[in-house]
């Protein structure tokens, strides 16, 4: 009961949205309230979830969402995401310029934490569409896989870093092993997949879409980068110093701090603010205005990510995931698609990825001694079934809408069937992969 629970609310959420026009964040309300007194939740709790929910989603994303918008506004106005595209098209050519975001996402992806890699690639995207004259979701959803899988694959992402642990796996090894799984994933939810996305040619959000600069009043190609990838640079090197330094001592505490992605992200716009607009005199004034424009750029966006959250968080506190999860385990599965399914089902019902992921783990984990499987492929096959199928109560989906400006159909048919490739392309590398290592 309460599974068929979980589906009509996604339901009435979808017609709420698509069919009746309403405002996303209020029908995540009213799904939200009308969810918990079908589960039997008392009044006051379900309120309490909610105000949690959005508190807690918020709490940990809205900084990074803001300061990404900042960064990716001051990219793309300063002219320095037109100088950065124009080196990508010059270096892969426009027959290779898909490859060459997948890349760039795969590269940003490892290091950088999936939220503010999404934010800081999208203008970046938006810039190559315009100079290419190809559809921003052909575009795009090489680069978002790419980053979806180091998100859900690969250490030092928390959920597959949790994974390792409870799975008492090498990260060594899952880190090889996942890049064996993740690159197939990649390559096929990416430039294979979106050769069928063309026909998609919605104009993306106004966010980050701006008039070409001449090239002579274009920042240079070292400074481009330096601000546009400094969050990444930023979160390497702290993360390798830390690795090579005992914890508790003065050093690692300075990068720990140096290295959370609020003060990364807030370095890097106050860097931003200087080499791509002050130093280059661009008026105090014209730079705090596109600061202001940035945060009413994603203030729908924050408000409806917010709205998720509060949905994820009832759906935690009715049980229903420890539900579902218990009914699975039953089954006389192989200890992979076990593993994978399990996670697949709660992120479809959930919507969080490490809510699925280490859900997951404390189920399976205890399967793994008797079963005979590696570990790390345990940690991949549930990293990958986390990923399964991402719709509208996944704040990622939400966002890939709002920035791409497509509607929730079209988003499921793109970003939900690209999430789903990618969950289903993992798996299969881990069942290969286990006949072999």
């Amino acid at each position: 009961m309460p599974l068929l629970i979980v589906i009509a609310a996604i339901l009435l959420l979808v017609i709420l949205v698509t069919w009746c026009r309403l405002n996303t964040f209020l029908s995540f309300l009213i799904v939200s309230l009308l969810m918990g007194l079908a589960l039997q939740m008392k009044i006051t709790d379900i309120t309490k979830s909610i105000q949690t929910g959005i508190g807690k989603t918020l709490g940990s994303l809205i900084v990074i969402i803001v300061f990404g918008s900042m960064l990716g506004k001051l990219v793309a106005e300063s002219g320095a995401g037109q100088r950065i595209a124009t080196g990508l098209m010059n270096l892969f050519g426009r027959r290779y310029v898909q490859w060459s975001l997948m890349l760039t996402g795969f590269i940003v992806g490892i290091p950088l934490f999936y939220n503010i890699g999404f934010v800081l690639m999208v203008p970046l995207i938006f810039t190559v569409a315009a100079r290419t004259k190809l559809p921003v979701v052909y575009l795009g959803i090489p680069m978002l896989a790419s980053l979806s899988v180091t998100h859900g694959y690969l250490p030092p992402h928390p959920s597959p870093t949790a994974l390792v642990e409870q799975f008492h796996a090498n990260m060594g090894l899952t880190l090889v092993y996942g890049l064996m799984v993740a690159i197939p994933a990649i390559i096929i939810a990416g430039p294979v997949f979106s050769r069928f996305l063309r026909g998609y040619t919605s104009p993306p959000s106004k966010m980050f879409v701006i008039e070409p600069l001449p090239d002579d009043q274009l920042p240079g190609m070292f400074v481009s980068l330096f601000a546009a990838l400094l969050p990444v640079f930023l979160l390497a090197v702290t993360a390798s110093i830390k690795s090579l330094t005992a914890s508790g001592t003065f050093i690692n505490e300075v990068v720990t701090w140096l290295g959370d992605p609020l003060i990364v992200m807030l370095l890097a716009v106050l860097n931003g603010m200087y080499w791509l607009g002050l130093r280059r005199k661009m008026p105090v004034k014209k730079v705090m205005s596109i600061m202001d424009d940035a945060v009413r750029d994603i203030a729908v966006i924050i408000l409806i990510i917010g709205g998720s959250g509060a949905f994820t968080q009832l759906l935690n506190d009715s049980q229903v995931s420890k539900y579902i999860a218990e009914t699975l385990q039953g089954m006389h599965l192989h200890p992979l698609i076990l593993a994978w399914g399990i996670a697949a089902i709660i992120r479809v019902c959930i919507g969080s990825a490490t809510v699925a992921g280490l859900t997951t783990a404390g189920i399976v984990a205890p399967l793994i001694a008797a079963s005979g499987v590696k570990p790390e492929l345990m940690v991949l096959a549930t990293g990958a079934g986390s990923l399964m199928f991402s719709h509208v109560n996944d704040a990622g989906f939400w966002m890939f809408k709002e920035y791409f400006n497509l509607s929730v159909k079209d988003t499921i048919k793109t970003w939900s069937v690209m999430e789903t490739i990618v969950s289903v392309t993992g798996l299969i590398g881990c069942l290969l992969l286990s006949f072999i290592v």
